[in-house]
C-alpha cells in the first residue's frame, strides 16, 4: 500500500515535499497511463550571442 499524500498549504510547501520524497513510496507508476501532448509545441526564439573565441 502506498503512502497517502499530505495536503499541501501552497506550491512551496509541495516542492519541498517533493525535494525530500521519493515519488515512488505514494505513487504506483505501474498504474500509470502514458499520453501524448499532441497540441504542444515548443516555444522557440533565435537569438544572436557573440563570444570571445577561448569560450568556444
Amino acid at each position: 500500500m502506498s503512502k497517502r499524500i499530505p495536503k499541501f498549504k501552497n506550491e512551496n510547501e509541495e516542492r519541498e515535499f517533493w525535494a525530500a520524497h521519493d515519488s515512488t513510496d505514494y505513487i504506483d507508476w505501474n498504474q500509470a497511463e502514458r499520453i501524448t501532448l499532441s497540441k504542444l509545441k515548443p516555444s522557440v526564439k533565435k537569438i544572436s550571442l557573440r563570444l570571445p573565441e577561448s569560450m568556444l
